[in-house]
């Protein structure tokens, strides 16, 4: 069973060099956005949404030319293991989700997915394996047509220079930048 152009083999070494670990939700991520581009009319431009922040985001950059740094793939966490894939232009596309009841029938993959079972009481070549045998025959997919305010491209607009911290920001963000403004993330 291939991803796209790669074998499943191919794939989980791409998924262990840019993830780190070949991890589940990335593999079922790989079938997910083969399901969704293979559902897409040929020729289009299109660009993606993705329902959490957890894996998927990782299969879209890796399989498409959607990332979030350039803005064609939004994550927008819904806590929904479904992407979508739609033309950038007219918003009509496909979303594509792992289907709880068709799991059900792949013991590992269903103890995987509803946390079942702890990660340490996980066989995780069970589950990798399970997911190969199973490959899109656990997902759904449905035609959808992305509201388009929620996929807007934001622009940074004007920029000009921090008063307390002297860096450049978003002039649109205030007075001084979200950092200034108590948004820092650092001690």
């Amino acid at each position: 069973m291939n991803i796209l152009d790669h074998t499943f083999e191919e794939y989980l070494e791409i998924v262990k060099a840019f993830h780190g670990s070949e991890a589940p939700g990335l593999i079922i991520g790989g079938f997910m956005v083969d399901t969704a581009i293979r559902n897409l009319p040929e020729g289009i431009t299109y660009d993606a949404v993705c329902e959490t922040r957890s894996c998927l985001p990782d299969a879209i950059q890796l399989l498409t030319p959607c990332t979030v740094g350039n803005g064609w793939l939004k994550i927008i966490p819904l806590g929904r293991f479904a992407i979508a894939l739609y033309d950038k232009y007219n918003y009509d596309g496909v979303r594509v989700f792992l289907d709880a009841e068709k799991a059900k029938a792949w013991q590992e993959i269903h103890a995987w997915f509803f946390k079942l079972k702890s990660k340490e009481m996980q066989k995780q070549e069970s589950v990798i394996r399970e997911i190969g045998e199973a490959g899109s025959g656990i997902l759904s997919i449905r035609r959808v047509i992305v509201r388009p305010e929620v996929v807007k491209k934001i622009h940074k607009g004007k920029v000009t220079l921090c008063p307390q911290c002297r860096e450049a920001y978003p002039s649109d963000d205030g007075k001084v930048c979200l950092a200034c403004q108590g948004g820092n993330p650092y001690l």
